[in-house]
């Protein structure tokens, strides 16, 4: 590189100057000079080369002593670059009749710190001049320009909102430069997340760089303009027995830490932090609620509502009635919104509500009126019935001979509740029959069935008894050998479609025989009454008394 059409060589603070001598060597060289000249002119010499003896000699100037270092080609070397090495170095070649020379221009150069923001504000308040902080850049060379950046742009200077102020000082031992650029500013609330930094400009060997500080974000603070109150857990319903949070917040830096938060019914303000809680709220706190600053120059306000659901089952828990009582049962609710309700029977849902006009036995069970708000979760109430239907024992007693033929089925028909205790005994010997069985007891109903074969006819009594009442029922049993069926509505089996029909069939030819006889004693009749007209014809003609009686008493045996 040339600086001013000369030689220059560019060499960074600290390192190795290297400045070769840029002279052809001549024949007859005697020896070779490095000299630099100072501010006014006059040369100093620096270091000598002898081309006979080889010899190398450092003159005595105390800035280079043991720095210095000269080639066998009259290349000279400084050690540790400084900024007082910046001079005009020449060479010099020597010869008995001739001196030539060839200057080379050294700069040094050094790259500062990177830049630092020290003395930093606490934080920045809008509306406010006041000093941000200061960029220092220290030890360049030559000096550099410190630039302020907010948010990667340029800050540029304006009057009242931008001051900047930049100073250079050197070091005089050095010849280092810092820089010192002081940044006073008024922020805005939009400043508050903003990023501030300085960039240092410095020229290197290779030519101009920059070096950026870390950015600095800064606590800006700024007035409550604006209040909000909301509803903590942030629910879209609220229900009776929830407990709530009300928070009010100002939009300030710092934040408002104490408000004034108004209840429905209440007049005057109650003082608080940002936060004001209500447990196990009940229907009565449905309103509106406010919340202002302390000074009650700002108040946002929301309205509450609390949801309730009641349920009213009448008769409820356990209700005991007697069979073919009526039982009135009403479920009625008061919501805060339209409510759904239904009826569960032994944890089956019910088609539609029950009503009782006259109670059976499988109206008993457990009943639910169960109700809930869709909208609001977790809002459900129910309420249950017990419903005992009472009643004292009722007896059919039925009689069947099996199909064998060996033996005959009598059942005795139980309805009742509690469920009654049944016992058989044949009347006349009062012994009890153990040998009974028991059909599952549904709806208050079952049967005991025994299976007997008597060779004689029989009376069995069944028993059946329960809290209210004993009921006895007898029936007349006739021997095996004599078939019995008093209960055609219960045969559906095939032996006794068979009897069935064998008894339609003879009941057709007992009635079909009892038409021919009456038709046959028609017939006879209308035969004996012309033959009594034939007789009286004959008597008249031929007048024989004898001959008509024989007639008559034959006609009479005819008739016998």
């Amino acid at each position: 590189p040339l600086a001013l059409g000369l030689y220059t060589v560019n060499a960074v603070y600290g390192d190795t100057i290297t400045m070769p001598c840029r002279l052809e060597v001549p024949d007859g060289l005697m020896f070779g000079k490095w000299k630099y000249e100072m501010p006014n002119g006059s040369p100093v010499f620096i270091a000598f080369r002898s081309s006979t003896k080889k010899n190398v000699q450092y003159d005595d100037v105390p800035d280079y002593k043991d720095r210095l270092s000269l080639s066998e080609n009259y290349t000279l070397s400084i050690k540790n670059a400084r900024i007082s090495d910046e001079k005009r170095f020449v060479c010099m070649l020597v010869t008995e009749d001739d001196v030539s020379e060839e200057p080379t221009i050294v700069k040094v150069f050094k790259q500062p710190s990177q830049p630092e923001i020290l003395h930093q504000a606490d934080f920045l308040e809008t509306e406010k001049l006041q000093m941000l902080g200061e960029c220092v850049a220290r030890d360049s060379y030559p000096e550099g320009n410190v630039t302020w950046y907010k948010n990667g742009r340029i800050l540029q200077p304006v009057e009242g909102v931008a001051v900047i102020n930049l100073q250079k000082i050197v070091n005089k031992s050095t010849g280092l430069f810092t820089m010192t650029s002081s940044l006073q500013y008024m922020p805005t609330k939009e400043d508050a997340n903003a990023k501030f930094s300085c960039i240092v400009t410095y020229y290197g060997p290779s030519g101009q760089k920059t070096i950026q500080s870390e950015p600095v974000v800064f606590d800006v603070r700024y007035p409550t303009e604006k209040v909000t109150i909301q509803v903590l857990p942030r629910s879209t319903t609220i229900k009776e027995g929830d407990n709530i949070t009300l928070k009010c917040s100002g939009n300030g830096n710092p934040p408002p830490q104490e408000f004034l938060f108004y209840i429905p019914g209440e007049t005057e303000g109650i003082r608080s932090s940002d936060t004001y809680s209500m447990t196990d709220v009940r229907r009565n706190a449905t309103g509106e609620y406010k919340c202002s600053l302390t000074d009650k120059s700002m108040m946002d306000s929301t309205t509450i509502t609390v949801h309730y659901l009641d349920l009213q089952l009448t008769p409820s828990g356990e209700v005991t009635k007697q069979i073919g009582e009526a039982l009135p049962v009403s479920c009625t609710i008061s919501s805060s919104r339209n409510a759904t309700v239904f009826w569960i029977k032994d944890n089956t849902r019910m088609q539609t509500s029950p009503s009782f006009s006259s109670l059976q036995y499988q109206d008993a069970g457990n009943y639910i009126c169960a109700t809930t708000l869709q909208e609001v979760e977790g809002l459900q109430k129910r309420k249950t019935l017990k419903l005992i239907v009472e009643g004292k024992p009722q007896i059919k007693m039925t009689k069947k001979t099996n199909t064998n033929k060996m033996s005959k089925t009598i059942v005795c028909h139980v309805e009742g509740f509690p469920k009654p205790a049944v016992q058989w005994t044949v009347t006349g010997s009062g012994s009890i029959i153990n040998k009974a069985k028991e059909t599952k007891y549904v709806n208050g109903r079952f049967s005991s069935k025994i299976v007997i074969a008597p060779e004689e006819n029989v009376t069995l009594t069944c028993i059946a008894e329960n809290q209210l009442e004993r009921t006895v029922t007898s029936l007349n049993v006739s021997a095996i050998s004599i078939p019995e069926y008093d209960e055609p509505e219960d045969r559906n089996d095939d032996n006794s479609e068979k009897v069935n029909d064998q008894a339609k069939l003879i009941v057709g030819i007992v009635v079909g025989l009892l038409l021919a006889a009456l038709v046959a004693g028609v017939v006879y009749w209308l035969y004996v009454k012309k033959s009594k007209t034939a007789s009286k014809h004959v008597d008249k003609d031929l007048g024989n008394i004898e001959e008509n009686k024989k007639l008559e008493e034959n006609n009479h045996k005819s008739e016998t």
